[in-house]
């Protein structure tokens, strides 16, 4: 992380927004900053190293609660009237219920125009602007290493990929995440069925118009089955990074792993020998398949003006290219001014995608579109199937009426308010202009 420590060194200096946030070198020091968040490992270190920009530019001090159960801690936080001045959203029906309840404060200084769809939209509320995407990724690619994986599919297609599960037998897959697992099977089968019903039917789905029992949502459950048999053996012990960094071992025996390049968890697994980041490939996309994406938005829930400040530069584009543009960091940027050329080269492929260019509709993650209720519901029957196939009828019929028992309590139907939140979910990139 050195190198990301000197170059954010230099553009803090440069940065004009933080020479006026530090104000005179005397006076009383800032009120400190308190921010939650749900980041660990590597992707926790890239993190902290702005911070520690942030606090030497402004002379203000950043307290970093770091928890894997964020939500429900969150949740705590906010009845008990002690909410942290900051916290990281992973889903943008959280902003909007945080901003529904009053939690959040409007951030009048932010312009969605300098983000791309759909980040841009879920930014926002009622019309203002209550979160700022600062990481962004694509759930939907299928990753190998072709060290140990020389003849990959030619094409990220079901029929290729499930070819090549007949062939190769084993996928790196692991479940494991605390409170959340189930997740990475939850993006998979989101994804399986995006590619199949494109937009229109996941906007669909999402807004209860299809349910979990019909034949669609069923045969989509089958097709991941189908996909995982063989590689299901330690996967509910295992979690999702830790499996993946498997396909650098020659003598693993799994080759592909399905999701985000930042949960990987490459260099821990292999560091002091080899960057296996950088040798990273994902096998290539069918032309205009639309992408499941996702993001950490960063929210305000006191009116501290340093938290305010600390959002400012972490969503200003000088810190975002210095943070993006580490070869140790993950981080892709939602922000519409940050140049591919600023990228490593493998984040510039995940980048890329999120161009207009590419010509791949985005749509949200759909366990974050939904209900926490139901997303918990989704992650726990992910995990069931994995464990008893047999009961997926059981399994889908459950998840229906989790569903209408979350839409009756929230007072949702799906033709009503959840889709307000819904629509914004997709969008094909379009070229930025400026104001």
């Amino acid at each position: 992380m050195r190198a990301l420590g000197a170059r954010l060194a230099r553009g803090v200096l440069a940065l004009g927004l933080l020479v006026t946030l530090a104000g005179c070198g005397g006076g009383p020091r800032p009120e400190p900053v308190t921010i939650m968040v749900p980041w660990s490992g590597d992707e926790f270190t890239a993190f902290y190293t702005l911070i520690k920009g942030f606090e030497a530019a402004t002379h203000t001090e950043v307290a970093v609660e770091v928890t894997r159960a964020q939500p429900q801690q969150l949740d705590a936080a906010v009845a008990a009237g002690h909410p942290p001045d900051l916290a990281v959203l992973s889903s943008p029906g959280a902003v909007a219920q945080y901003a529904d309840e009053g939690a959040l404060q409007p951030l009048d200084d932010v312009r969605p125009s300098d983000y791309v769809q759909p980040f841009q939209g879920l930014m926002t509320v009622r019309q203002a602007v209550y979160a700022v995407p600062v990481k962004a990724d694509v759930q939907s690619l299928v990753w190998y290493d072709p060290k140990t994986l020389p003849d990959p599919p030619g094409e990220a297609t079901p029929a290729a990929l499930k070819a090549f599960s007949a062939r190769q037998g084993r996928w790196c897959l692991g479940l494991e995440s605390g409170a959340t697992s189930g997740w990475p099977g939850a993006d998979w089968i989101s994804d399986i069925l995006l590619t199949q019903q494109q937009p229109d039917g996941y906007r669909k789905w999402l807004t209860g118009g299809t349910a979990w029992s019909s034949p669609t949502i069923r045969g989509v459950w089958n097709e991941w089955g189908d996909l995982i048999r063989g590689s299901t053996g330690q996967a509910l012990e295992t979690g999702f990074g830790k499996a993946a960094a498997a396909m650098s071992a020659r003598s693993a025996g799994c080759r592909l792993a399905h999701g985000a390049l930042a949960a990987l968890d490459a260099p821990a697994a292999t560091r002091g020998t080899r960057r296996p980041a950088q040798d990273y490939r994902y096998v290539p996309l069918p032309k205009g398949v639309p992408l499941q994406v996702s993001a950490d938005f960063v929210g305000m829930f006191t009116t501290n003006p340093r938290a305010r400040d600390l959002i400012t530069y972490l969503s200003d584009v000088r810190v975002q290219r210095a943070w993006t543009g580490d070869p140790d960091s993950f981080a892709v940027s939602a922000s519409a001014h940050v140049p591919l050329g600023s990228y490593p080269r493998y984040t510039r492929q995940v980048a890329g995608l999120l161009q207009p260019r590419s010509g791949h509709p985005l749509c949200f993650s759909a366990a974050d579109m939904m209900q926490p209720d139901l997303s918990a519901a989704f992650y726990r029957a992910v995990l069931r199937y994995v464990e008893d196939p047999g009961a997926l009828p059981q399994i889908l019929a459950g998840l229906d009426m989790i569903q209408k028992a979350v839409m009756k309590d929230s007072g949702t139907t799906p033709t009503t308010s959840h889709d307000t939140l819904v629509d914004k979910a997709c969008s094909t990139p379009a070229p930025h202009r400026t104001p």
